[in-house]
């Protein structure tokens, strides 16, 4: 009898028998992983899912549109709190969770065993806001086999980047040598690693940092990779366009979420030439970015107990344990350290270095992507609006930060 059989008779699974759940999806590997074992919640349970998935950016403009109508319309959708958190809960759009933690759940779910970092980002005034469903941060991957042949070194800090993204660019003329997202409201995903590296900060005292000089300088490294060595109308690229250009053995280097590993090595080709590390320090030393996507209830559904039972059975240590050997990292240490998920690290060398990459960024990576504000998201844009500017050659940097300082410094006032 497996463990979730067992827990079954412990625990009635099928107390909302013949339920279906409306969830309202992101269209990323997690979600895609996820669904892939739609079915064994069904027959768990009896309930049934309805999944709509979009795009993030469509999915976010959904959720708006349900949850300012107040309608009961989505049961369950995916957040990340280090973008919206505040936002949301600012707004009520949350159901908290902490009374079904704490009193409806099953045998063996091990709350605890979550990762308490990423349990804390999602918690607002003492409420339990959404569950988290993976850890990811940006890696750097890229063919080493490219670097091997062209004899470049893989880069050990940050200024040395331009550099061998010049010598790949000589050495293999038809290849980006760089790529990573350029896509207003999703580079700061990818550029507050720059910005840390180089020291620096989105905010101090209340005023915006993006004019510091550890400001100009992320502002330009990021700018002029993606302009002098990035694939043409980069500025619309985010993690779709991305996987799909390296995947397809067009990019040298790409700078994306550990999530992507998955989408990078698709059909295989990859899976031999492809060597993975965290983004080379700066003067101001390593710090990567760390986040994690969370299942939220919404505060309208009228079946938000039935809710809680999908989202424990996602995040439950079985079915966590499913996705992390389908390259979806776990929120659970458990899960990261089984039998299982290490023989399917150990079957190939770029998975090792891929997880050795994402426990680094667990480690040492705080979830600082844009400004500690309300309007997070609105901040994003602004920084994605400086950063595409210098790309197209539209600003200097000291042009483009310093309008988006003004607007930043009106929308840190306002919250």
């Amino acid at each position: 009898m497996t463990v979730q059989a067992a827990d079954a008779q412990a625990f009635n699974w099928k107390k909302f028998q013949g339920t279906t759940l409306s969830i309202l999806a992101n269209n990323n590997p997690i979600a895609n992983t996820l669904m892939k074992h739609r079915h064994e919640f069904e027959q768990l349970t009896g309930m049934k899912l309805k999944v709509d998935t979009y795009q993030e950016q469509q999915m976010r403009q959904r959720l708006m549109t349900v949850m300012n109508a107040g309608s009961d319309e989505i049961d369950v959708f995916m957040s990340l709190p280090s973008r919206e958190g505040l936002q949301f809960a600012k707004a009520g759009w949350y159901a908290d969770m902490s009374s079904y933690v704490k009193n409806d759940a099953a045998p063996g779910y091990d709350f605890a065993g979550l990762s308490p970092g990423l349990v804390k980002d999602a918690t607002v005034d003492g409420k339990l806001n959404g569950i988290p469903l993976n850890i990811e941060g940006p890696v750097l991957y890229y063919r080493k086999d490219v670097f091997a042949k062209c004899k470049v070194a893989v880069p050990k800090s940050l200024d040395q980047l331009p550099g061998v993204a010049k010598q790949l660019k000589t050495c293999e003329p038809g290849m980006t040598p760089f790529v990573s997202r350029g896509l207003k409201p999703a580079l700061p995903f990818t550029f507050s690693v720059f910005l840390h590296n180089e020291g620096g900060e989105y905010m101090k005292d209340g005023k915006s940092q993006l004019c510091s000089a550890p400001g100009k300088a992320a502002l330009s490294l990021y700018s002029s990779l993606l302009k002098d060595y990035g694939p043409p109308g980069v500025v619309n690229y985010s993690f779709y366009q991305i996987s799909s250009l390296y995947k397809d053995g067009r990019a040298a280097m790409a700078f994306e979420s550990s999530n992507e590993l998955r989408n990078m090595m698709a059909g295989g080709a990859r899976l031999k030439d492809t060597a993975i590390t965290l983004l080379p320090p700066g003067p101001g030393g390593l710090h990567p970015t760390v986040l994690g996507w969370t299942a939220a209830i919404s505060s309208h559904s009228k079946k938000k107990e039935a809710a809680w039972y999908f989202i424990q059975w996602a995040t439950s240590p079985k079915t966590q344990a499913e996705l992390a050997v389908d390259g979806i990292v776990s929120p659970r240490a458990s899960v990261a350290d089984s039998p299982g998920f290490r023989k399917w690290v150990d079957a190939q060398p770029v998975r090792k270095e891929w997880i050795d990459a994402v426990n680094q960024v667990g480690k040492l990576g705080e979830s600082k992507i844009g400004y500690p504000i309300v309007a997070n998201a609105e901040s994003r844009e602004y920084i994605g609006q400086a950063v595409t500017a210098m790309i197209l050659g539209q600003k200097t940097v000291q042009q483009a930060c310093s309008d988006a300082d003004a607007k930043l410094d009106k929308l840190i006032a306002g919250n």
